[in-house]
């Protein structure tokens, strides 16, 4: 079964344009793991633009291990103001699940995911030390990549497809060929003993049409697309339609 993980950050977007506590993340929270999510996701920055580290650290005690708690971001983006640094956080809260994303502040949003074989070498000894810190570790990697026993040397657990591409691809209308490359480095790291992730830019639209190609996908972080259909619907419902697209519930 795919695990479905709410990103929130859209909830915390939506909180900071006002600087005040609305609406609420850690109620926010709550309704998603009700409703049926088995994680939460969440994706500070350096610039907490959105998710800040104060929220990271509530929201670890709100979860209480009720469910997967996945954090994303850039190891190597250096501490600054009230941002520990992305290691320095997860020594803290001790999360079930990282993502490392190689985005930058320029970035509005994850476009690309790490050139595995020119990062190996900074890569490995930080993915070592957040598996000590109890955490499995996924890399964010781009569909078409097949390259995955480097992944597996760099000592990661999971892979994470950007699925940005495949999202457009379907929105135009002619999805095959970016199909065929997310189920490519499915399938690779498959091989190569990893776990598969996927995430960006799914939607109640177009992640049936993953989940049928690549029906071992262990977990998809969904927060955008959700959000914003959450904002016709329901948040608590939007959830279980999620659920019923991947087979639970």
């Amino acid at each position: 079964m795919t695990v479905l993980s709410v990103n929130l950050n859209k909830i915390a977007v939506l909180r900071n344009s006002r600087g005040e506590d609305e609406p609420d993340i850690g109620r926010a929270c709550d309704c998603v793991i009700e409703a049926g999510a088995g994680g939460v996701t969440v994706h500070p920055r350096p610039d907490q633009r959105h998710i800040r580290p104060g929220d990271v650290r509530a929201l670890s005690a709100r979860i209480a291990r009720r469910v997967e708690f996945n954090i994303e971001g850039n190891a190597f983006a250096p501490a600054r103001g009230g941002y520990p640094g992305l290691v320095a956080l997860v020594r803290e809260v001790r999360p079930e699940q990282v993502t490392l994303v190689p985005d930058s502040d320029a970035q509005i949003t994850s476009d690309h995911g790490f050139d595995l074989a020119a990062a190996a070498a900074s890569l490995r000894p930080i993915v070592a030390e957040l598996r000590e810190l109890g955490a499995r570790v996924s890399l964010f990697v781009d569909a078409g990549d097949t390259r995955m026993d480097q992944a597996a040397a760099i000592g990661a657990d999971r892979v994470e497809i950007y699925t940005g591409p495949f999202a457009k691809a379907f929105a135009a209308g002619d999805v095959s060929a970016e199909l065929a490359r997310c189920v490519a480095t499915a399938r690779a790291a498959q091989a190569a003993g990893l776990g598969v992730n996927a995430g960006h830019d799914l939607s109640q639209a177009n992640l049936g049409c993953l989940v049928e190609a690549i029906p071992f996908l262990a977990e998809v972080s969904i927060g955008h697309a959700l959000i914003g259909e959450a904002l016709y619907d329901g948040l608590a419902a939007t959830v279980r339609n999620y659920r019923r697209i991947l087979g639970d519930g």
